[in-house]
C-alpha cells in the first residue's frame, strides 16, 4: 500500500484542485470511464449497503450511461473490504459503499487497522443514513423515553442486539449512560433471533432499525418509542426522535460512495454530479426511503469532514459498550 502521508499528499492536492479549478464542482452528470465501475459492498448480499449498491449500479447504466457491477467482499467487520478499496488504481474504476462499520466503528473497535480511514480514502458523495430505535410490548405501558427511564430505575429491563459491537449494542449503552440507568444487554447473532425472543417474551425490549421493523409496528407487535435519528423518518411518521424526547442520542448507520485516494478532481465531481443526480431521481428516493435509507446531498468536503467527525463521535460510545480494542 503506499504510504498513509502520500495517500494524504496526493487527496490533499486533489481537492484543493477541486476548490481552485472553476467548474469542477459543477460537472454534467454522466458517464465517468469507460470501463464498468466495481462498487465493493462490506457485507454479503441482501443487507442494506448491497441494496443501495445495487439500487445505484442499476440507475447509473440505465440513467446515465455508466456500467456497474456489485462485488460483495463481507469479513472483518467492512475492513477486508476497506482495505482492498484502498490499494486499488485511482481511477474512479473502483469504488465502495463506505458504512460505519470499517470508517468510523473500526478505528477504535480494532487495535490497529491496514488503513488510514481519511488518508487512504477519498470519499466522493454521501447517500444518506438510516437509523436503529427503541422497542418496547405494547402491553409495557411504556410510551416515551422518560416512561422508558422510569421502568428502568425501578426494576431490570433486558434487551436484545444483533451482537457485541453493533449499531444495537452501542444504542443500548449510549441510552444507558443517557439515561443514568444499566439495563441487560443480551447480544444475539443478528437481529431476527433477538426479535423472536422479543416475541417469545425472552426480552423486555430491543434496538433494531426502525424501517425494517415496520410490520411489527403497524401489527402492534412492538411499539418503537423512539428512533436515534436528527428527524423523524418518513416511513414512520408517528416515531418521534430520541432528541424531541430531550435526549440527544443520534446513531446513524451511513452510507456514501468512498473510493482509493488520489481520484482526479474531475473524475472525482462527475462521481459526485452522478451520484447526485440518481439519488435525486424519484424512483430512487422512494425505493430507498422504503429501505430505510433518507437520503441527503454533501459536498465531497463536507462528506469526508463528516467521516472524520463521526469518528470521534462513535469513539466513547464504542468505548462506553466495552468493545474497544476487541
Amino acid at each position: 500500500m503506499t504510504p498513509i502521508l502520500s495517500r494524504r499528499a496526493v487527496m490533499g492536492a486533489g481537492l484543493a484542485a477541486l476548490v481552485l479549478a472553476p467548474g469542477l464542482a459543477l460537472a454534467e452528470p454522466g458517464a465517468w470511464t469507460s470501463e464498468p465501475v466495481r462498487i465493493v459492498v462490506t457485507f454479503p448480499p441482501g443487507g442494506t449497503s448491497d441494496l443501495v449498491a445495487r439500487l445505484l449500479a442499476k440507475h447509473l447504466d440505465a440513467d446515465f450511461g455508466q456500467k456497474a457491477v456489485v462485488d460483495n467482499r463481507p469479513g472483518a467487520a467492512g475492513t477486508v473490504a476497506a482495505d482492498y478499496v484502498a490499494r486499488q488504481p485511482a481511477d474512479g474504476t473502483v469504488l465502495m459503499i463506505a458504512n460505519n462499520a470499517p470508517f468510523t466503528i473500526a478505528p477504535t473497535q480494532f487495535e490497529s487497522l491496514p488503513y488510514d480511514p481519511m488518508g487512504d480514502f477519498a470519499h466522493v458523495a454521501y447517500i444518506g443514513a438510516s437509523a436503529p430505535g427503541l422497542f418496547v410490548k405494547p402491553d409495557s405501558g411504556i410510551a416515551t423515553v422518560a416512561e422508558f427511564q422510569a421502568a428502568a430505575k425501578e426494576g431490570s429491563i433486558s434487551y436484545g442486539s444483533s451482537g457485541v459491537g453493533s449499531i444495537s449494542h452501542i444504542l443500548g449503552k449510549a441510552v444507558d449512560g443517557a439515561l443514568g440507568v444499566e439495563t441487560l444487554h443480551v447480544p444475539y447473532q443478528g437481529s431476527a433471533p433477538a426479535i423472536q425472543d422479543f416475541r417469545a417474551g425472552v426480552l423486555d425490549t430491543f434496538y433494531d432499525m426502525v424501517a425494517q421493523n415496520r410490520p411489527m409496528i403497524e401489527d402492534k407487535e412492538a411499539v418503537a418509542i423512539a428512533i436515534a435519528a436528527e428527524t423523524r423518518f418518513p416511513g414512520v411518521p408517528d416515531v418521534p426522535t430520541f432528541k424531541e424526547q430531550g435526549f440527544d442520542i443520534v446513531i446513524e448507520n451511513w452510507v456514501g460512495l468512498t473510493g482509493p485516494a488520489g481520484i482526479p478532481p474531475e473524475t472525482a465531481a462527475k462521481i459526485h454530479e452522478t451520484v447526485a443526480a440518481v439519488i435525486a431521481l424519484p424512483e430512487v428516493q422512494a425505493q430507498l426511503t422504503g429501505l430505510g435509507v433518507t437520503p441527503r446531498e454533501m459536498s465531497s468536503d463536507d462528506y469526508a469532514a463528516f467521516v472524520e467527525t463521526q469518528i470521534g463521535v462513535w469513539k466513547p460510545l464504542i468505548v462506553a459498550a466495552g468493545v474497544q480494542g476487541k
